[in-house]
């Protein structure tokens, strides 16, 4: 499976936390943005994991899974963030 994660983080701490969830399971490419290929367990261990730190009543995050990932075109206009690097 493929996605496309978006995210809006009300709480500095809170965004921090998730930021670090995020960052184990898929790429970072841009801020607010991750992407990658996840299985569904991990997906689940993930959403656990953000569950346990986000506010519902505040905060938003946004999965969008890509069926045909292949056929995704990105096209990219100004700097290329190079942050696909999972290590912390």
């Amino acid at each position: 499976m493929y996605f496309i994660i978006t995210y809006d983080i009300a709480d500095e701490q809170r965004l921090n936390k998730v930021r670090k969830i995020l960052r184990k399971y898929f790429n970072w490419v841009q801020n607010s943005v991750f992407e990658g290929e996840i299985t569904a367990s991990k997906l689940e261990k993930c959403i656990f994991e953000l569950k346990e730190v986000i506010d519902e009543k505040e905060d938003s995050i946004y999965f969008y899974e890509v069926e045909n990932y292949k056929g995704l075109k990105k096209t990219i206009l100004g700097v290329a963030k190079n942050l696909t690097d999972n290590i912390i």
